[in-house]
């Protein structure tokens, strides 16, 4: 074998991915077809449960560093802002970051744990068998026990694979332009225009529009700078002064969910899974966290201990997070649409200030902030609100957070009392799991519960209640964690 693991695809989801196999000792190699690191940036932001997962891997320092932290973001981009600083999270806003600093960082990070990255490789076919799969690339076949597709939208793993990629076609575009000349005074006039107008740094200011005369252009029509100044000036009654554009771009709403993340020993994650029309910064986001989901199960199944199914839930879990993630955008797109349309002018701005007024609304605000942000993300269907939900990262008494606790990808059983589990009653596990010991007022979720086993992705697997000491810690930690060491003879 080549490799325990081949990850097709070095944008953020394929990085993060490696990292995670690497964190777990998997023997895994990158195949990316770009010579070297994208320079432009489609996506711009990280949104709070991503911050969280990179902060459980302990690399949100960095990112932080060089980011810039919104304590607001849109839906629709109507006026009424989601509000992520409500959010109970320790990172309760959207981290302002272009793409190409995401991937430069997950990329460093890939480097440190050694993993190799091999660019200007493009894979052109696979085949597998019951033992592994054989990629074809350049010419050359490698072979690994399984291989992941992180190869975007025309993903060539998931057309091999035979995985079907159902949903709707495009049928609206919009445009974008970066530009490192603009006339900065007037653009207080973008946002009542319909245009977003963001600064990207080292003096790039990026305007984003739907124009209704050219928003049935095929995205494959390259943008022109006449064009964009044209919707510009339609929208804004200004150019902005636009010159030296570095980039124009032309994006579709082609809305699409594979059928399947896994067909035997090819999964797919990120776009390869999963793409829609842009709408509050979602899609690099979710392929962020199908990584982190996928990563320590796959790692699980390739080192032998994992409990029968649960490779198979990466699907059963993050399926269901693409479908609601395509779903809002689909209703965000349509709301944007219709105010271009003539004839649906005056009833889509009404629906537009209905929707507004409604997220003033608190409880609503937060319904929706909890989806966009990632964080009301939860697993399965148990009475226990906690179990499937993200653990909140509460202070330990062994660590300085559950976030610290967690940056070594085990499982984590934390001990909410005095007498809570020690390192020898889960001995068998060594190497899958860590003790913790924190408070049970230490969180409001906690009240009356002396156990939590935390999944190396930060959500929770199991707990145990007041009247149940310990409760079936064993058959947790099986059920989850594998078998005891000493019954599999490692």
């Amino acid at each position: 074998m080549d490799a325990d693991v081949i990850v097709v695809g070095a944008g953020p989801t394929g990085l993060m991915l490696a990292g995670e196999l690497a964190l777990a000792g998997v023997r895994v190699r990158v195949l990316e077809r770009r010579d070297s690191p994208q320079r432009d940036s489609r996506a711009l932001t990280l949104h709070p449960r991503s911050v969280e997962v990179l902060d459980q891997r302990g690399l949100a320092g960095a990112f932080l560093a060089v980011g810039k932290p919104v304590p607001g973001w849109h839906f629709a981009g109507l006026e009424t802002r989601l509000d992520f600083a409500a959010l109970d999270s320790s990172h309760g806003y959207t981290l302002f970051l272009a793409q190409a600093q995401t991937e430069r960082l997950l990329a460093g990070w890939v480097h440190s744990l050694g993993v190799p990255v091999s660019r200007g490789t493009t894979v052109s076919g696979l085949a597998q068998d019951d033992d592994g799969v054989e990629v074809t690339a350049d010419g050359t076949r490698l072979r690994a026990r399984y291989v992941v597709g992180c190869d975007g939208g025309r993903s060539i793993v998931r057309e091999a694979a035979g995985i079907e990629f159902p949903g709707t076609a495009e049928t609206l575009t919009g445009m974008l332009g970066d530009f490192a000349v603009i006339d900065g005074t007037i653009l207080h006039r973008a946002a009542p225009g319909g245009v977003l107008a963001v600064p990207l740094g080292d003096g790039i200011t990026r305007f984003v529009t739907v124009d209704a005369q050219r928003m049935r252009e095929p995205s494959s029509t390259p943008v022109t700078l006449e064009e964009l100044r044209s919707a510009l000036v339609r929208s804004c009654g200004t150019d902005f002064g636009v010159a030296e554009p570095r980039w124009l771009s032309r994006f579709g709403n082609a809305t699409r969910l594979a059928a399947r993340y896994r067909s035997g020993r090819v999964l797919l994650a990120g776009d390869a899974a999963h793409i829609h029309f842009p709408a509050a910064g979602q899609g690099l986001n979710t392929g962020l966290q199908d990584a982190a989901n996928l990563g320590w199960k796959l790692a699980a199944q390739v080192h032998g201990w994992a409990p029968d199914g649960l490779l198979d839930s990466y699907h059963d879990e993050r399926h269901p997070v693409g479908a609601a993630v395509t779903a809002n955008t689909e209703v965000q797109t349509l709301l944007l649409e219709l105010t271009q349309v003539a004839r649906y002018e005056r009833p889509a701005a009404a629906l537009r200030a209905l929707i507004n007024d409604l997220l003033g609304i608190e409880a609503a605000n937060r319904r929706i902030a909890g989806a966009v942000s990632g964080l009301d993300t939860r697993y399965g269907v148990s009475p226990e609100p906690l179990v499937g939900a993200r653990m909140p990262d509460i202070p330990l008494t062994t660590h300085t957070s559950v976030a610290e606790s967690l940056r070594g990808g085990t499982f984590v059983l934390l001990g909410l009392t005095g007498d809570g589990p020690a390192e020898n009653e889960v001995a068998g596990w060594a190497g899958r799991v860590t003790v913790a010991m924190a408070s049970d007022d230490a969180h409001p979720a906690l009240a009356g519960i002396t156990e939590i086993l935390i999944r190396p992705d930060g959500h929770v697997a199991w707990i145990s209640r007041n009247g149940q000491p310990g409760g079936d810690r064993p058959g947790a930690l099986t059920a989850w964690a594998g078998k005891a060491a000493t019954s599999i003879g490692v």
